[in-house]
Parts: structure tokens; sequence; C-alpha cells
């Protein structure tokens, strides 16, 4: 049974053209390693689990570009998969490949993001980890895909 709150039930669908352009922004953290000065909340509530694991924070984008910093192991290309707007804001899913000197690592994100006022306040960040070429090789072989 769905249950909707009262702030569930009072927003409007954000415009799939905003969400594409904000995902589009947000997606850019993953590359440049910085954030628009207007893109996030100051206060942004972030929650990001990474495989076997979880941990949250609170703050502006540079909270969160320089976490990414932190584990960012070379340059980085990010391919949007699709962005769907929702009541709260838009949810994204990426495929990001860092190209690290001893292998490409690939890893695929789903990002929930609430917006608020046209800035994100909040993102839930899933993760299936960064698979390097070895573990790329085995999945292939092992479990091939219907739809890439």
């Amino acid at each position: 049974m769905l249950i909707m709150t009262t702030s569930q039930a009072t927003h409007d669908t954000l415009d799939q053209t905003t969400a594409e352009r904000l995902a589009e922004e947000f997606n850019r953290c993953f590359t440049e390693y910085e954030a628009r000065d207007d893109l996030f909340a100051p206060d942004t509530f972030f929650d990001l689990l990474p495989p076997m694991w979880r941990f949250q924070f609170e703050g502006p984008g540079e909270a969160f570009t320089s976490q990414l910093r932190s584990i960012a192991t070379g340059p980085a290309e990010v391919e949007i998969v699709r962005t769907i707007a929702t009541a709260t804001g838009f949810v994204t899913e990426h495929v990001e490949t860092q190209h690290d000197p001893e292998g490409d690592l690939v890893a695929r994100r789903l990002h929930v993001c609430d917006v608020t006022d046209g800035v994100i306040t909040a993102v839930t960040t899933y993760c299936n980890g960064g698979w390097d070429a070895e573990l790329r090789a085995r999945h292939a072989a092992d479990a091939p895909m219907v739809r890439p």
C-alpha cells in the first residue's frame, strides 16, 4: 500500500527540461569535481550508498565535490543513461568510467535528487562500485546482458 505524505501531495512534477538541465550539471560534478554555485542548497543532505557501506553528510556542493575528489583514481567520463522528472525533483542514472593508471574502473549509479526552488536539496546515491577489467570480463562471460 502506498502512503502519500502531505508534502508529497502538494508538489508538482518538475518539468523534464529543468530535470535534464539540473541532472547534467549534477553529473558534471563527477568529471569536473566542482559544482556550479547555485546547483546545491548550502545545507544539502547527501546519503551515499557505495557497495557494502553507507554514509551521510550535509553541506554545500563543495562538500560533495570534495568527497568525489577524495575517491577519484583518475580523469573520469560520465554517460547519462536517463533522467526522469519526479514530484520532488529527479532521478538520474549514469555510467562513470575513471581512467585509472592501472586500468579503467566503471561504475553504474542511480541518484535520487530532491529539488526546491530550482536547487538540489537532497541526494541519495546507489552505486555498484568500480568494476575493473577483470570483473567486467568475468561478468560478460558469466552473466551476459539481454539489454546493454
